[in-house]
């Protein structure tokens, strides 16, 4: 299922694949220099980030002076499928372009633009996000990180934990409580803070899949001096803010989280054809061949219920088909692991072995893939916006 293609719809698919063609990095230069953590920018992708910001390609739908080119949706909506189809990675900080400079944009003055959103485009400097806290990593509006505003500029303690690239980034959007009298969703602020500031201490935490990489960091802010200035939006609205960050976030990230899960597929339908040791295969097993079918079946419907949503959003409606689709999509490739593990036995432990990793070797090189919370909370997203069920 894709958009129905006309004329120009046609035209501008063709004209970007032919971009791509000429532009898009190789194997041999990605592999030469992979990237590190959700903020580190290797050269390579440095340079291809700003020639996609240059001709108008890193964000098509925005107007030419912040690199895009006024795309229309339906345009919009095929540039991320050839995205997704080709892998090509527009940004290797997907937090700093898709939420940090987007929140500029819609919520910042004139001067930030100028100052963070042009320089983040171009691919000269990288961002993380000060959300989670060990006591609020699903609560934003728990948080306790501090910020004290005194005179021209506010003090800020206290601790994030789970920040993506956070000892890699150049600037943290960092979500702060700067009214701890107000009621909880109303004493939040948004300050952007130069990570290089005294004060501040990053600690890696290392995954346990590969002890060598880090990408996710406790960090620390003591006394950490930031200007007034770096107050973006209004100070205690900063919860306005927060829902702003993740609608950019869900907008752009349903069609990765299906391609995904299509390739996922492919690579479960490839296992029915492997050897099961009785001389046959494993997909004569009936239950998996139809833990298979119900798969394909589940991710037809991904797809269906992202354009679904996206043919809302284009009449200007909140789409409750995203919100959805995040669960579902989170819940199907569960299955999928849990499918695959099954099937393969012992195997199935062996991360390079060959069950359907979803994960690509350009995904784990890339670290490609979509963040946007737990199943649990995408379920009280659901039950409270969608079903408009009653907290508590």
């Amino acid at each position: 299922m894709r958009l129905a293609p006309h004329d120009a719809l046609t035209a501008f698919r063709r004209e970007f694949e032919a971009w791509l063609d000429e532009h898009q990095p190789g194997p041999e230069l990605v592999g030469s220099n992979f990237r590190a953590s959700s903020s580190h920018l290797p050269q390579w992708a440095r340079d291809f980030q700003r020639k996609m910001y240059e001709d108008g390609y890193l964000v098509p739908g925005w107007p030419p002076e912040l690199g895009g080119r006024n795309a229309t949706p339906e345009e919009q909506m095929v540039y991320f499928e050839v995205l997704t189809e080709r892998m090509a990675p527009r940004t290797l900080n997907p937090q700093g372009l898709n939420i940090c400079a987007a929140s500029i944009v819609e919520f910042g003055t004139l001067e930030q633009r100028d100052r963070w959103v042009l320089p983040t485009l171009r691919g000269e400097v990288s961002w993380c996000v000060g959300m989670s806290e060990p006591n609020a990593g699903s609560d934003l509006a728990s948080l306790t990180t501090r910020a004290e505003l005194q005179g021209d500029h506010f003090v800020v303690n206290g601790q994030k934990v789970w920040t993506s690239g956070a000892h890699e980034s150049d600037w943290c959007m960092c979500y702060v409580r700067t009214d701890p009298e107000a009621p909880k969703h109303r004493g939040i602020s948004v300050l952007i803070i130069d990570m290089k500031s005294p004060g501040i201490h990053c600690r890696p935490l290392p995954e346990l899949t590969d002890p060598e990489h880090a990408d996710f960091n406790e960090v620390f802010f003591t006394d950490v001096v930031v200007p007034a200035e770096n107050l973006l939006g209004q100070l205690n609205n900063g919860w306005v803010v927060s829902q702003g960050s993740l609608r950019h976030e869900r907008g752009m990230l349903w069609i990765m989280n299906v391609s995904k899960m299509e390739r996922t597929l492919k690579a479960l339908v490839r296992l029915t054809g492997r050897e099961d040791g009785k001389g046959g295969t494993l997909g004569d097993d009936p239950r998996f061949a139809q833990a298979v079918g119900q798969l394909a079946i589940d991710t037809a419907a991904m797809r269906c219920l992202g354009y679904r949503g996206f043919a809302k959003a284009t009449r200007g409606e909140m789409p409750p088909e995203h919100l959805i689709l995040k669960l579902f999509s989170s819940e199907a490739e569960r299955r999928a692991c849990l499918t695959a593990f099954e099937v393969l036995g012992l195997e199935g432990l062996d991360l390079n072995g060959p069950g359907p990793n979803r994960y690509t070797d350009w995904d784990l090189s890339h670290d490609f893939e979509p963040a946007g919370g737990t199943s649990e909370i995408q379920r009280n997203i659901v039950a409270e916006r969608v079903l408009g069920l009653p907290r508590g």
